[in-house]
């Protein structure tokens, strides 16, 4: 029964299907995977923290509920778990088993040490790179593309007096949406954020002298003919401690309780083994 579940759950982890789709390479991997999960949650489920532990009803039902969804029919779900050996009860009590180990864990990184504003600022200081802000511009753009020369030279003539009459990010705007044969048109053209190396080759250069509010010449890239427009230029430079604390206390927070679990569960005991 825990097998047969541990591979149907596995299955979709790993591979996002039903454990009869898999092919021989993907079958094996599982059965190595199911192999050493049964073992760890063995040692799990026989420590002291799990004595205490009660998964109340709704939250396997829940769980149960969530398990039904992954199927396009009842008929589906009912199938799969008679392939894998299981029926409704045996999928709950499989599931109570996994409710309960993922209880353990939770209350394992519970006894966490909390990060600190302090230690979140230790961090800041000391991975200064990791907060490195490079110059990114908000951008806009009106693309028409060509496939002859009579069209380029179309386009090239129709995007240059464009350019002298859509002076403001309104105006810009209404012209993308009139205009453009970029999807962006929907929304005005936006482009929304651009670092460096997020443009054609031969659109960076032009497109990062703007200056705020500037529209450039008109430019080839391999899809067509642009008018690019800058609204907005965003400095490199090292991001504020404030902007950034609390994703560093999260992050942090993540990482000591991942090393609380790896800790605990190191320190198991083996499974004895079973006559």
């Amino acid at each position: 029964m825990l097998q047969g579940y541990l591979e149907l759950k596995l299955s979709w982890q790993l591979f996002q299907k039903a454990p009869e789709t898999l092919s021989d390479p993907e079958r094996n991997r599982l059965l190595e995977v199911a192999a050493r999960q049964n073992t760890l949650e063995q040692r799990i489920l026989a420590s002291a923290e799990a004595a205490t532990v009660v998964v109340p009803a709704a939250t396997l039902a829940q769980r149960i509920a969530e398990v039904r969804q992954r199927y396009p029919s009842e008929d589906d779900f009912l199938h799969d778990l008679e392939r894998s050996g299981l029926n409704e009860a045996t999928l709950g009590e499989a599931v109570e088993r996994d409710l309960r180990v993922e209880s353990v864990l939770e209350k394992v990184a519970s006894a966490s040490e909390p990060v600190s504003a302090v230690d979140a600022e230790i961090y800041y200081r000391l991975h200064p790179e990791a907060f490195d802000r490079p110059e990114a511009r908000q951008l806009r753009h009106i693309l028409i593309t060509y496939n002859n020369d009579k069209e380029k030279a179309k386009a090239l003539a129709q995007l240059d007096q464009l350019r002298s009459t859509v002076k403001n990010a309104q105006k810009f705007a209404e012209a993308a949406l009139r205009h453009s044969q970029c999807p962006t048109a929907l929304e005005g053209g936006k482009l929304g954020t651009v670092k460096r190396q997020q443009l054609y080759a031969e659109l960076e250069p032009a497109a990062f002298a703007l200056a705020a509010g500037e529209i450039s010449a008109v430019l080839e890239s391999p899809i067509g003919l642009h008018i690019i427009r800058c609204d907005e230029i965003l400095p490199s430079g090292m991001l504020a401690f404030a902007e950034v604390r609390q994703r560093i206390i999260e992050r942090l927070t993540d990482k000591r309780r991942s090393e609380a679990q790896k800790a605990w569960i190191k320190a198991l005991p083996p499974v004895k083994a079973t006559r």
